[in-house]
């Protein structure tokens, strides 16, 4: 049995690497593997060595998975008045990780997980990526004929600068905003794993950043600005933060803007719009032509929701009524993750995920607190503009981000105990 479970448990340990190393990477992939990970979780049978549920955690850093798994019960419940139940099946098969991957909270990981080999591996293969998506890009501009079911053929694009083309075919491959936001999370932990060699993640970071640049995601730009600013203020000395933390806030702000301002894509977007929104007029940024029609009659949904997988069947109602014909060919959901909970369970179900959310900071252990607060800032900051859990790369990351900031410590731990139990 112990030669079984060690054979399982270092492939139990293989597939998670490899699912972090296929991360900045397309959806397809990290599916495969994702599910291939929880499943040999699974077959290490770590309820056989623990039956009696003993945490291997502390209490208080279960709350997080708990949060989550509640809040998919909410959107479960929710069947009893979604009126298309097989749009509800589908958001729950898709969300299925939250639920999953509480008993991964309550039994934890294997001994084998190490935090700082996973964290090299993660900043490896973003700086990977890179280089890899614009040689493909490159290839794809002077040959779109290689992938003919992919619409890359309009007369512009032959005639566009380069990182045009680029900025706006990535998507095809790895939606830019989930890139980015893996991108932002490697440099995090290039930063982290690679603390005393300064010359590694110096060379390393900005190739990962440059990817925001490169796909010209402004809401990543201004994610980018908001960690950095929550990075330098967590690196303040406690006694100093109240002092100095507003005034880098306010920086990073008119940095954030700043470069937003720089960027070429800027100039697509109607700073007017915001106060406009429930006007809804194909003048305005198309985001906020949606959000007005979510907010045409808020009445619909506000007190328990439509229905898990509802949200987009109720906004191509609304596009109908104004006539959006466009949005009804592309079929655009909320792009707002935030809105969309609110349209499908209501005001209980969104207090409650952000409740869920609101505790991985705050359950975080004291050694890993800043990288969950960094953690909360790119899924937070990303949710404004975009269904995070509407591709399966912002869940495999979420999942991913868990089991380093809840799980990674405590695996750690043992293998120090194990370092220190041979020494004596």
């Amino acid at each position: 049995m112990k030669r079984y479970q060690d054979i399982v448990g270092h492939i139990n340990y293989a597939l998670f690497l490899a699912l972090v190393a296929l991360l900045p990477f397309p959806q397809i992939y990290l599916r495969y593997a994702f599910v291939l990970w929880l499943v040999v979780w699974l077959l290490e049978g770590r309820w056989l060595k623990k039956p009696n549920l003993r945490c291997t955690i502390d209490h208080i850093q279960f709350v997080p998975f708990l949060l989550f798994g509640l809040w998919f019960a909410w959107k479960a419940v929710s069947y009893f008045w979604s009126p298309d139940s097989d749009a509800w099946s589908w958001q729950m098969e898709r969300y299925m990780a939250f639920a999953l991957l509480m008993p991964i909270g309550l039994w934890g990981v294997n001994d084998r997980y190490n935090w700082r080999q996973i964290s090299k591996v993660l900043a490896i293969s973003c700086v990977v990526a890179i280089p890899l998506y614009v040689i493909w890009m490159a290839v794809l501009f002077y040959h779109p004929e290689l992938v003919p079911y992919l619409d890359l053929k309009e007369p512009w694009t032959r005639h566009a600068e380069w990182w045009v083309f680029l900025s706006d075919n990535i998507s095809h491959f790895k939606h830019r905003l989930f890139l980015c936001s893996v991108e932002m999370i490697g440099a995090v932990t290039a930063i982290m794993v690679w603390r005393e060699k300064k010359w590694v993640w110096m060379v390393m970071v900005p190739v990962m950043l440059s990817s925001i640049f490169l796909t010209g995601s402004r809401q990543a730009i201004l994610t980018a600005a908001a960690m950095l600013v929550v990075g330098i203020i967590c690196a303040i000395p406690h006694k100093y933060r109240l002092r100095y933390g507003i005034g880098i806030l306010l920086l990073g702000m008119l940095a954030g803007g700043g470069l937003l301002k720089m960027h070429p894509r800027m100039q697509q977007f109607n700073m007017h719009a915001i106060t406009e929104m429930r006007d809804v007029s194909y003048e305005h940024d198309v985001r906020f032509n949606i959000y007005g029609c979510a907010l045409q009659q808020p009445s619909d949904y506000l007190a328990y929701g439509l229905g898990a997988g509802q949200s987009t069947a109720y906004l191509m109602e609304k596009y109908q009524e104004k006539g959006f014909d466009y949005y009804i060919l592309k079929h655009y959901h909320a792009h707002n993750q935030y809105l969309e909970e609110l349209m499908e369970i209501g005001i209980p179900g969104l207090l409650l995920f952000l409740l869920a959310w609101l505790s991985v900071p705050f359950c975080a252990r004291k050694e890993n607190r800043v990288f969950a607060l960094l953690f909360f800032t790119l899924f937070a900051m990303n949710m404004l503009t975009d269904c995070m859990f509407g591709k399966f790369d912002g869940i495999v990351l979420w999942a991913v981000g868990f089991v380093l900031i809840f799980l990674q410590p405590y695996a750690e731990g043992e293998q120090q105990a194990a370092r220190n139990a041979e020494t004596h």
